[in-house]
């Protein structure tokens, strides 16, 4: 899968309709604008955020259950404050893995939820996905 065209195709879809994108319905989507941990490169990256009862944001490193971390992982743990875009909005944050054990439960808890991220779980293993907290700065 191409996913620079694909991202791009929902990054255009996000900011034409006010943040929303038809193929994750009422989900919410954020776009990073990351910053390359290699190259210093400046990239914009849609995810799927999870927002928990109590307003906590929170991003899972799943990849579709692909077998090795997305570039964004590595570019958050270099440059974890950033410029994000939620709905109409465009702000600074600071991204804060969470910690391994943490995060294994976090994941479980998930996997519980959506059928659909059991199965990235289970195509990702022996990967364990790491998972991140958005903060407003």
């Amino acid at each position: 899968m191409d996913w620079k065209t694909v991202n791009a195709g929902v990054i255009a879809e996000f900011r034409a309709n006010q943040g929303k994108v038809a193929q994750f319905g009422d989900i919410p989507v954020i776009i990073l604008h990351t910053k390359g941990a290699k190259t210093g490169k400046l990239l914009e990256v849609p995810l799927v955020l999870i927002v928990e009862d109590d307003g906590t944001m929170r991003l899972f490193g799943s990849a579709a259950g692909a077998k090795s971390h997305p570039a964004w992982v590595h570019n958050l743990r270099a440059h974890p404050e950033i410029d994000a875009e939620l709905g109409t909005e465009k702000f600074r944050v600071r991204i804060t893995e969470t910690p391994a054990e943490q995060a294994r439960e976090r994941v479980k808890q998930m996997a519980a939820q959506s059928e659909q991220f059991a199965g990235y779980v289970a195509s990702a293993a022996p990967r364990e996905i790491p998972t991140f907290t958005i903060e407003r700065l």
